[in-house]
Formats: structure tokens, C-alpha cells, sequence
């Protein structure tokens, strides 16, 4: 028998980090190590090309197992169930109960119902969870603020008149009114005795949850990860004042909340995100003096992110939300809401639907995700990131309670001006390609046309939509808009232009500038026309001619453009525009002779591809 405690690769030497360093110092070949190899990223630390296990000596995150305080491996201890969830907006009760009765025979477990609280009333309750055995499936339930309370009575006297076992049942009520004043920059006054009459409501469902905190909000306006989860901790906190001080016992307080994130597409991140979270929330309820650990538990839902979908290219938020999907699977997050492909540009219908029910399916039927408690432990790079996202994000809550406590900042607009100010940076980095949205401004589908399809709007209304505002609200507008609107221009002038590529000269060059500059056109919806290459500048503008394009893209190499650029700008001689593919030394030289439009990786995309429309009388 073989001896249990033998080591593996026990005969090869161990390579040290210093051996590591060196070896990589040669293959650089004199680079710079920090500049080729380490990613600075927006959370504020930088990311190493690899990770041993001296990195993670001594950090916390290594010290407990799943479901011990604080948590950070998880709440769960024998597996990583979690529920899938499917929401609706209710427009009428009789249809939206049907189709809750058909998606639950199809996977889905927890269902979310958004309710107007115009309509909200017992006869709709009836109707709405009629033939739903409400005690083996998750409801969650969201209507107007003012009308929560309500809800939570309508419900409890539902649930008894059915006989179900209350004390066992599984849900929330998502009451929030810091999001709508978020959302809608209106000041909602003192709320405390609603939130506090809510949670006495709520008393007899000791599952269920009743005031959220909806960071998905702060996700989809655009915020970076650390920002995300600092100012979910900083809004969970506000809401532990707010009813400890009104009497609620920390305990019953800290059991009334549930986290609703957002989840991007970064993978990583994301995971750590959420390992974090647990983490610091459970330390952040400890201050609060619970007569049990388990109510530092943080209870926690997740729902993909809107802000990087797209329109054109649509098939790729497939596989967008199925990373996103996978990374708070992983996580161990309790619920997640996988957003149908489709959801930018129309109302989902049974296919997109069924699509995103199963993308979480696969997760656990043939991926087997759901046996696993907190797989990514012990992983020298998760548990690393976990412990760096923690210390951005609790460096960010301290800066909130300093400065007056999440409340204070949402009504002082601190808060909305930072989260507008990163979506205002991400749509920058997204101009500059320096964020990378597949289909949309990098590697666009040449021949996709919109047909029809238009952006639509991905926020709800509120019942006091024409209420006047109080002060900044958060700005919803996903990644892609600015480039979907200037293709969406190209297409509906009804004059698509066409793109031609003059290559000539050094093989690999020439190809690579072409394919640079077909994916670069191709982002504002031109045709793009390749070729595989010209023996003269006059031969090529001969060419491009009866193609009768629009646009002439010289593409060589930099030390050859001194010798082409000129001829061939000269051979076009204004019958369309002339762009040259680079930006070679001689640029200057090029400009003098009066050529005025260069492409190249330090461009603007999109103000380049706006200031190409205009000029080609697109409107």
C-alpha cells in the first residue's frame, strides 16, 4: 500500500520566486517587467503574471471553512445549491401566474414578481400564486415602497390561509428605498417607521427578507467591482442604524437583509468579489453585538450584468452572461438571475428565456457546480484577490461612514456622481477600446445589420416617475450605446459606405493593417472590402475606383508609407476619402502634403468614426 502521506514530484527540486523572476527577466529580453507583465487594474492594485504560495501566507481568507465566521468560504457546508431564479413584471395576474407555473416545471425554483403598487392587492396575490406550492419554491416580491408593508400583511395572511408552515419558508420582499432615491434623485424623508413597521410585519416569515440592497444598480450604471461592494457595505449598514437605533434587535436587523449584486464579466474578480463581501459583512454585523453568528450570514442574489450588453452581435451576451453566471455560481452566491441574451434590444420571449434558464442548469446538471462548496479555495490568485477587492471596498465603506454614512452621500450626490463617474470612464475606455466589448468596438460581424432592432430602455419606472428630483440620480447606460447609436446612424442614412484596402508592400504588414482596419471601419457599419494585395498605388486606386468606394485605407508598413502614401493620396485625388493605416515617423511629412486621416491603436475609435460619418454626410 502506498504510504498516504507521500509527496508528489517529491524528487524534483522546488524552484524558488527569485529562480521564477530571473527566467522571465531573460525571455523579456530587456522589457520591463512591471510594464509587459503586471495589469493595473481599475480596483486600485495591480495583478502579478503569477502567483505561489507564499502569497498567501497568513491571509485571513485561508483561516475558516465553509459556513464558520466570517464566512468567506460560504454560508453552506455539504454542497453549493443555489436557486434559479426567473423575474416578472406583473401585468396581469392570470397570465403571469401561468407562466410561473410553466417555468417552474422547467428548472427554475425562486421566481421574482414586480408588482405595481397601483394594483397590488389580495385578490391579486390569490390570483398570482395560485397552484404554486410557495413553500418549495423561493418568491421574492418588489412594489412600491410606500406600499411594502401592505404586502408583507397580504402575504403572511395568504401564507396562513393555505396552511403553509411559516416559520419555513423562503423569500423577500425587496424594500429599498435608497435605490429609488438613487434611481430617481428624489429624498424619500424619514422612512424609518415604514422600515420599521415592515420588519414587524414580516415577523411570522422567518425566512424571508424584506429590505434589500440592490448594488446591482450601482453594477449596471457602470461601477468598478471595489466600488460595487464598498458602497453595498456602506448601504447595508446604513439600514442596520436605521433599525437597531429604532429598537430592532441586531439579530432581526441583520436577518432582514438581502444583497442583490450585479456580476460582470470579470471572472476572477467577480468570484473574489463575492468571497469578499461575506467577509466583510459578517465583520461589519459583529460590531452589532447578534446573539448568534448566524446573523452575520449575508444572504445574497446575483443577477448578470446589463451595462456591457449589446444589440449587434447579440449571440455573444451568451456567452457574457454564462461567465458571469459561472463566476457567482462558483462564488457561492444563494440565487442568481441569468438576463436573457436578448434583453437589450426587446422583451424576452420563451426561446431567450428558456436559453437563460438553462445556462444555469447546465451549471449544475452537467458542470456539477452545485456539489461543490467554495471550489476556488486555497487558489493562490482567488484568494489573493479576494483579500486585495476586501481592502479597496472597506477602505471605500470607512470614507462613507467618515464623511456621514451612505445616506448622507446619496443625498449630497456623492455617491451617484462617483458611480456616474466611472460609467463616464468605462465609456471612454470602451471609445478607446482599452475595454474590449466583442461585436461592438472590437471584431464586429461585417455583414449584421440591425433590421429593425433597436436599444431599449433597461430600467423600470417608478410610481412617481413626474416627481421633480432632489438631487443627481444615477445614470443608466450600458457600454455599447455610444457605438450602437453611430452604427444604427450608418445604417438608417441608408447610405452604407464602402471601405477599401489598399495593401501594398510588406506582406505581413499589409495584412495586419487591413485587419486592423476592416474591424476598426467595420465598428460604425461600413462595408469593408480586403485585398490580398497591389503591385502599384495606381493599380490599387484603379481597383478601388470601380469598386466605387468611399473610402480609400492605404496599408503598408511604416518605413514603406514614405514612399506609397503620398502617390496614392495624390492617384485618389479626391474621388473619396484617404486614410492612412498607422502612424509611421513620417506623419508629419504626410499631413504637409495634405493628407488628414490616420488610424491606429491610440485613436479614439468612436470620435474617429463620428468625425468619419460627418464628413461622409451621414447624419
Amino acid at each position: 500500500m502506498a504510504n498516504s502521506k507521500e509527496k508528489l514530484f517529491a524528487e524534483f527540486a522546488p524552484t524558488s520566486t527569485e529562480e521564477w523572476l530571473e527566467k522571465i527577466t531573460v525571455d523579456l529580453k530587456g522589457a520591463d517587467f512591471e510594464k509587459k507583465l503586471v495589469w493595473r487594474t481599475n480596483e486600485g492594485f495591480k495583478v502579478q503574471p503569477f502567483y505561489r504560495l507564499e502569497d498567501i501566507e497568513g491571509l485571513a481568507t485561508t483561516r475558516s471553512l465553509p459556513g464558520e465566521f466570517p464566512f468567506v468560504r460560504g454560508n453552506k457546508t455539504s454542497d453549493n445549491k443555489w436557486f434559479v431564479r426567473q423575474d416578472f413584471r406583473v401585468e396581469d395576474a392570470k397570465e403571469t401566474n401561468s407562466k410561473a407555473l410553466y417555468v417552474l416545471d422547467r428548472g427554475v425554483d425562486s421566481l421574482g414578481f414586480v408588482i405595481k403598487g397601483k394594483d397590488l392587492s389580495a385578490e391579486l396575490i390569490d390570483t398570482l400564486l395560485e397552484g404554486i406550492h410557495c413553500d418549495c419554491v423561493e418568491l421574492n416580491f418588489k412594489t412600491c415602497v410606500r406600499r411594502a408593508a401592505e404586502l408583507a400583511d397580504i402575504l403572511v395572511a395568504y401564507f396562513t390561509k393555505k396552511g403553509y408552515d411559516l416559520a419555513t419558508m423562503e423569500g423577500s420582499i425587496n424594500y429599498d428605498p435608497m435605490r429609488k432615491m438613487l434611481r430617481k434623485g428624489k429624498d424619500l424623508g424619514d422612512f424609518t417607521p415604514a422600515l420599521t413597521a415592515l420588519v414587524k410585519a414580516m415577523e411570522p416569515l422567518k425566512g424571508y427578507r424584506c429590505v434589500g440592497v440592490n448594488a446591482v444598480d450601482l453594477c449596471n450604471a457602470g461601477a468598478y467591482i471595489y466600488q460595487e461592494l464598498g458602497f453595498a457595505l456602506a448601504w447595508g449598514n446604513e439600514y442596520m442604524q436605521l433599525m437597531t437605533e429604532a429598537g430592532i434587535p441586531a439579530d432581526t436587523a441583520a436577518k432582514s437583509i438581502k444583497f442583490n449584486f450585479g456580476i460582470s464579466s470579470n471572472y476572477f474578480f467577480e468570484i473574489a468579489k463575492f468571497r469578499a463581501a461575506r467577509m466583510l459583512w459578517a465583520n461589519i454585523v459583529k460590531q452589532y453585538e447578534p446573539k448568534c453568528d448566524c446573523a452575520c450570514k449575508m444572504r445574497t442574489h446575483a443577477e448578470t450584468s446589463t451595462f456591457n450588453m449589446t444589440v449587434f452581435d447579440a449571440y455573444v451576451n451568451l456567452l457574457r452572461t454564462q461567465t458571469e453566471t459561472m463566476s457567482a455560481a462558483i462564488a457561492g452566491v444563494d440565487s442568481i438571475t441569468t438576463n436573457p441574451f436578448d434583453k437589450a434590444f426587446k422583451p424576452s420571449d420563451d426561446f431567450s428565456e428558456r436559453i437563460a434558464r438553462n445556462q444555469q442548469l447546465l451549471l449544475k446538471e452537467e458542470s456539477h457546480m452545485d456539489k461543490i462548496v467554495d471550489p476556488a479555495a486555497g487558489s493562490y490568485y482567488v484568494e489573493t484577490l479576494t483579500v486585495s477587492i476586501a481592502k479597496q471596498a472597506w477602505d471605500l465603506f470607512l470614507s462613507i461612514e467618515k464623511d456621514g454614512g451612505f445616506l448622507a452621500q446619496v443625498k449630497s450626490s456623492k455617491v451617484q456622481e462617483v458611480i456616474n463617474g466611472s460609467g463616464k470612464a468605462r465609456h471612454e475606455a470602451v471609445s478607446k477600446r482599452k475595454e474590449i466589448l466583442l461585436g461592438t468596438n472590437q471584431y464586429p460581424n461585417f455583414n449584421e445589420l440591425a433590421d429593425g432592432k433597436e436599444p431599449r430602455e433597461l430600467t423600470s419606472k417608478s410610481c412617481c416617475e413626474n416627481e421633480e428630483s432632489d438631487f443627481e440620480a444615477l445614470t443608466f447606460q450600458r457600454a455599447a450605446s455610444d457605438f450602437e447609436a453611430l452604427r444604427l446612424q450608418t445604417e438608417k442614412s441608408g447610405k452604407r459606405p464602402k471601405a477599401f484596402m489598399l495593401t501594398i508592400g510588406n506582406l505581413a504588414m499589409r495584412q495586419a493593417r487591413a485587419q486592423f482596419s476592416c474591424n476598426f471601419l467595420a465598428c460604425a457599419g461600413y462595408q469593408v472590402i480586403d485585398n490580398l494585395g497591389f503591385p502599384t498605388v495606381e493599380a490599387g486606386v484603379e481597383a478601388a475606383m470601380e469598386a466605387k468606394a468611399d473610402i480609400v485605407v492605404l496599408c503598408s508598413s511604416d518605413d514603406e508609407y514614405a514612399e506609397y502614401a503620398i502617390p496614392a493620396f495624390q492617384a485618389v485625388n479626391g474621388r473619396a476619402m484617404f486614410i492612412v493605416a498607422g502612424a509611421p515617423a513620417c506623419m508629419e511629412d504626410l499631413k504637409a502634403a495634405g493628407i488628414e486621416h490616420f488610424i491606429h491603436v491610440r485613436c479614439n475609435v468612436l470620435d474617429t468614426l463620428k468625425n468619419f460619418n460627418a464628413l461622409l454626410g451621414i447624419k
